[in-house]
């Protein structure tokens, strides 16, 4: 298949495609959609790869979510296993999330830091890309420091270290920072009914960005409310174009390309 566009990171392998994950795969083929199916624990990190191993139009992630720290314990050898699979490209969805816990305290920064650095060693350790995913506390950038403090210091270590950070909400200060450890950013559909995020959009390299859905989540502006699915990735790449003033074709070319190279697809 000759994938004309990539969405970097989605989840239909969770429940609310059960009903019709066959047909939606289906389309993506015809419509030239590959995917990253990203897991977001054990159990989903395997239906990732099982997806993936079945179409090849579809890639997989494994990987603990920073708010799943307290419901499985990270099991570093089955994750290892799960990523010898051909299809695996990438290690995450993993990170720091100091929105969505009811209380944020340094106990859970702890725990939180101590999984992604676990999981830093699993990516570094198969010279795979990392999936991150970061969300600060309302109103601050809190969670992106800290994330860019950890990288800092794995990337002195291991020069290799690479990865998207996945629905990047910073600032041009933050991505600028991710950009110079080598990660790219990743623009879900929010992008097409909010004007939060062009700014960046505008202020970083064409190269260092990403499209992506975060589907099931997100719908864009013409489907709000309903379920999301990969196929928006093809708006979110025509706004991207369209934020930066530049030709559709170039751009949608331009993030192919960076995602084929960041995930070493076919």
């Amino acid at each position: 298949m000759q994938s004309k566009y990539v969405d970097a990171h989605c989840h239909i392998q969770f429940e609310q495609y059960a009903q019709d994950d066959a047909e939606l795969i289906a389309r993506m083929k015809e419509e030239g959609v590959a995917g990253i199916v990203v897991g977001v624990d054990y159990s989903s990190s395997q239906k990732a790869v099982a997806l993936a191993e079945k179409h090849e139009h579809l890639f997989a992630s494994v990987g603990l979510h920073p708010n799943r720290e307290g419901d499985e314990w990270y099991d570093e050898a089955k994750y290892r296993e799960l990523a010898k699979s051909k299809k695996v490209v990438a290690i995450g969805e993993c990170g720091l999330d100091y929105f969505r816990p009811t209380e944020v305290n340094d106990e859970v920064k702890r725990k939180q830091k101590a999984l992604l650095n676990d999981q830093i060693a699993l990516a570094v350790e198969l010279d795979k890309p990392l999936i991150i995913h970061s969300r600060p506390s309302k109103g601050t950038q809190d969670a992106y420091h800290d994330l860019i403090g950890i990288l800092k210091e794995a990337k002195a270590i291991h020069p290799n270290l690479r990865g998207d950070i996945h629905f990047f909400v910073g600032g041009v200060a933050e991505a600028r920072a991710f950009i110079e450890l080598g990660f790219t950013i990743s623009f879900t559909a929010v992008i097409t009914f909010a004007r939060d995020y062009d700014e960046v959009i505008r202020a970083v390299p064409l190269a260092s960005i990403l499209s992506e859905t975060d589907a099931p989540y997100l719908a864009p502006h013409s489907r709000r409310g309903e379920r999301n699915d990969p196929l928006a990735v093809i708006e979110v790449v025509s706004k991207i174009a369209s934020i930066r003033g530049e030709d559709p074709e170039m751009v949608r070319q331009a993030l192919l390309t960076n995602t084929q190279s960041l995930f070493s697809l076919p």
